[in-house]
């Protein structure tokens, strides 16, 4: 495993053991993410990582191991907590407000805040031009990479400090992946920092500056991005190589 890059993580996960009931899910799962970085968070079916987001997100309370959000220990702190300290979920299929208009669901992403900004909203819509032309249009009538563009920004809204999104290549058409991780870049480039959890490990590492890789609840790899894509045992087990 290759060094960790220097200066303070935003989010750090240290010897997470998580279960459920009885069975032993996360086994000891040490990951972080620092200002500035994406980083990707790749794992198959029953791999352990939807019980990560779900430990970070304190959803799932671990047995064991610490949770911490630039430098302080959450592991005990409930949910909004965490998202009042910067964190921000774009979730698997998206979980738009159907019935509400595009407006409607970026509105909500600033709601802990007290309402978004004339500023907050330029940022979305210079992001995502189309927000804009669709914002009176009701959420559950857009595509699915359009809905994957106003999740992103409902989360922007909450201006987060870390964005977590969770398999944002599911249900979507090929060319669509392709486009969606263009724009999670494009997030990224303006200064937010992204883990992604997905199965997705070519599109992903694309595009990330560091990469982990789950197994059966262990982190069995982590390096940089470029190192991963050229991993014999990666390219095998993920990229059918």
């Amino acid at each position: 495993m290759t060094a960790e890059p220097a200066g303070a993580p935003l989010l750090e996960l240290e010897g997470i053991d998580t279960f459920y009931g009885q069975i032993h899910i996360l086994q000891g799962v040490s990951l972080n993410v620092r200002e500035g970085e994406l980083v990707c968070l790749l794992g198959g079916n029953a791999s352990g990582k939807s019980t990560t987001l779900k430990t970070i997100l304190g959803l799932v309370r671990p047995r064991a191991g610490a949770v911490r959000i630039a430098g302080e220990d959450v592991t005990t702190r409930p949910t909004s907590y965490r998202i009042a300290r910067g964190l921000a979920i774009v979730p698997e299929n998206r979980r738009l407000f159907a019935p509400l208009s595009v407006l409607d669901n970026l509105r909500l992403g600033a709601y802990l805040r007290g309402g978004g900004e004339k500023e907050d909203y330029e940022r979305v819509y210079e992001l995502f031009p189309l927000l804009y032309e669709r914002r009176s249009q009701l959420a559950g009538t857009l595509s699915g990479g359009e809905q994957q563009m106003v999740a992103m920004g409902r989360a922007l809204m909450s201006r987060p400090k870390l964005m977590l999104m969770d398999e944002p290549s599911m249900g979507l058409a090929p060319i669509l992946v392709e486009r969606n991780f263009e724009i999670i870049a494009q997030v990224h480039a303006a200064g937010v920092a992204i883990l992604v959890v997905e199965q997705n490990a070519n599109v992903s590492l694309s595009i990330a500056d560091r990469g982990y890789v789950l197994q059966t609840g262990r982190v069995v790899l982590a390096d940089e991005a470029s190192k991963l894509l050229a991993h014999e045992d990666l390219r095998k087990a993920y990229l059918g190589r």
